[in-house]
């Protein structure tokens, strides 16, 4: 077991199942991301360099972090830049929070983004 895969899964509920269903959607929606464990997060990146997202539980919820987040311009009304001048992400308190169909729209729009520079 890779170290991301031990963070997430060390994780209390919900969070861990949060982290898990997100992982699942990730890797099914974006067949090429890569899990790798950078700056103790789980880090998704394409093409072993090129960093995509990230997930990351804070004290009430996780986040599911665009590296690319101020290129992203669907469902801006759910994204949450808070204090980030570059990334944006999806917040969530619960597994029910989740939306599959905005959560597969963003990593497509986030995908088809990845040529972009970081910053915008």
């Amino acid at each position: 077991m890779n170290p991301a895969e031990a963070y997430i899964l060390s994780k209390e509920e919900p969070y861990r199942a949060i982290m898990l269903h997100l992982q699942l959607v990730i890797e099914t929606t974006i067949p090429e991301a890569d899990l790798k464990f950078k700056w103790h997060l789980p880090f998704y990146y394409l093409s072993g360099k090129n960093m995509f997202c990230y997930l990351n539980q804070s004290k009430k919820y996780v986040d599911l972090c665009f590296t690319r987040g101020a290129h992203l311009t669907k469902h801006l009304d759910v994204l949450v830049s808070e204090n980030r001048k570059h990334m944006k992400s999806l917040r969530y308190f619960a597994l029910e929070d989740i939306d599959d169909g905005v959560l597969v729209d963003l990593l497509q729009e986030a995908y088809a983004l990845r040529a972009l520079p970081i910053y915008k």
